[in-house]
């Protein structure tokens, strides 16, 4: 048994290692190759959630989608390098350091800022119409806004409709910054931020939100307890 479970040990080690190895090797061109295929499969399943019929179109598309994810890619890359730059020439020097970090992020900014209109009149130029682009929009943000407004509304049936507006619309801009970000996390914390300023609008007005979760969450136990009987 000890010998077994020996093998089974050094068999584990080998099959963590092996995958690091390769990866080492993998060239540039692999690698991009690599990238782009994720990208695309990424897009493609996007896509498939608007239910083409049209395989032309659908292909379109998802190459625009791509592309989108491509240059966003290439904005945060030319960041993180110049961001090393700026470091390797600024030394000790925290203020001129600082100074070039915070230019830098306003052009970063202008660039991300200038590609998502374009980005947005490319789909509608591809033929989606206004609903179908916002779910584009929300198959690159994890349909974060439709969850977290359906939260609201489970958690809060009494909502007035002007409430539900307001809460509607800074989701909505939430998802605007979110599909830009360069990671899940990122487009987790648009959301995060966002949800931060609508609990603040509701709480002054006048609702207890510690209050209302914890019934909420008392309900839903309530449900699923009730499920299993």
């Amino acid at each position: 048994m000890k010998r077994i479970a020996h093998i089974l040990f050094i068999a584990a080690l080998f099959f963590k290692v092996v995958p690091a190895i390769a990866q080492d090797n993998t060239s540039p061109v692999e690698k991009e190759m690599a990238y782009r295929k994720v990208i695309f499969e990424r897009s493609a399943k996007i896509v498939k959630g608007l239910n083409p019929t049209d395989s032309t179109k659908a292909l379109l598309v998802t190459d625009i989608i791509a592309r989108q994810y491509r240059d966003l890619n290439d904005i945060y890359l030319l960041r993180d390098n110049n961001k090393a730059t700026i470091k390797a020439e600024t030394g000790d020097n925290k203020e001129a350091a600082a100074a070039k970090l915070k230019k830098l992020d306003e052009e970063i900014t202008a660039k991300i800022d200038k590609l998502h209109p374009k980005y947005l009149k490319s789909l509608a130029k591809a033929g989606l119409t206004p609903m179908q682009i916002d779910q584009v929009k929300d198959g690159m943000t994890y349909n974060v806004l439709n969850v977290t407004m359906t939260a609201y509304n489970s958690m809060m049936p009494n909502l007035t409709e002007p409430q539900k507006a307001q809460i509607l619309a800074w989701l909505t801009e939430a998802r605007e910054h979110a599909m830009d970000a360069e990671s899940s996390e990122k487009k987790h914390g648009w959301f995060g931020k966002y949800k931060g300023r609508i609990n603040n609008y509701l709480s002054a007005q006048g609702i207890d939100m510690k209050k209302e979760e914890a019934a909420w969450m008392a309900r839903l136990k309530e449900e699923k307890e009730a499920k299993k009987q």
